[in-house]
């Protein structure tokens, strides 16, 4: 096989389109992830996951954009696990749970009803970031451009609920509102997600980046900063190793990411060691 530079390799299109979104999709992830992971609400990225293979099944058995059909029902499902725990008084992980099993239950559903997407499926399962184009790359930057706006937008309210909720209602936050914002940003992440590591792997890119920058940062900014560095330079190793050694780049990044927070753990408890001994 004949050796390719990375210059050569930056030259394909497909190359570009899939740095281009990943490192976007990557941004948003290291964003929400730290929020979630703080509030110890990072399983919702699981549950929504399994949420969009329900609405990816259905996009595919209705012939619609898969993400025209996504984003809506990840984004009410996002919405509902917050209002049952709320207001009906079920427990985080069992609203997870109840919304997360009857989106696999539709996809389930759907895909036996209609096998002939099955294959379409099997990609939405462990993402296809190489196979993107340009008007998914247009739709990502759209969709990342709002939320990351949004994000800013509410960065004190999202900030000041992340750590103490009952305090922030105090302030006159209107808690329900970033809550719902919250859960509109993750769906939305959640969704784009998909394409890049696909249903299966979605949950890791927003933990590890987040756990990882936890490791090393002690504040809100520094773990944003740090997750948002750990997420892009995973993801875009992810596929450009990807294409070179012909494994799947969502496994891939995962596995880099993993390697991340690995490295980080180990360093800081050689470094403590060491510091040990030396007293």
């Amino acid at each position: 096989m004949q050796e390719i530079s990375l210059i050569d390799l930056f030259s394909y299109g497909f190359i570009q389109r899939a740095v281009i979104a990943g490192s976007l999709i990557a941004l948003l992830c290291s964003l929400i992830g730290v929020v979630l992971v703080l509030r110890r609400l990072s399983l919702i990225g699981d549950g929504l996951a399994h949420v969009t293979f329900g609405s990816a099944a259905l996009a595919l058995f209705v012939r619609l954009d898969t993400l025209l059909v996504s984003i809506p029902i990840v984004a009410a499902s996002s919405v509902l696990i917050l209002k049952l725990v709320r207001y009906v008084g079920v427990y985080s992980d069992a609203a997870i749970g109840i919304v997360s099993s009857s989106g696999i239950a539709l996809g389930v559903i759907l895909a036996s009803i209609k096998g002939g997407f099955n294959v379409d499926l099997f990609s939405y399962l462990f993402g296809s970031i190489l196979a993107i184009n340009t008007s998914e790359v247009y739709v990502c930057l759209a969709i990342v451009s709002c939320t990351v706006v949004l994000f800013l937008s509410f960065y004190r309210e999202i900030l000041s609920l992340t750590f103490d909720e009952e305090l922030a209602k105090v302030s006159g936050i209107r808690v329900d509102l970033i809550n719902n914002i919250t859960a509109v940003i993750t769906a939305m992440t959640v969704v784009l997600a998909m394409k890049l590591v696909g249903i299966m792997l979605t949950s890791a890119l927003l933990i590890m980046p987040a756990v990882t920058a936890f490791q090393v940062s002690r504040s809100f900014k520094g773990a944003l900063l740090i997750a948002a560095i750990v997420s892009v330079v995973s993801v875009n190793m992810g596929i450009v190793l990807s294409f070179v050694v012909d494994i799947p780049t969502g496994a891939l990044t995962v596995l880099i990411n993993l390697s991340f927070f690995v490295s980080v753990v180990v360093y800081k408890k050689v470094s403590a060691m060491a510091l040990g001994h030396g007293r």
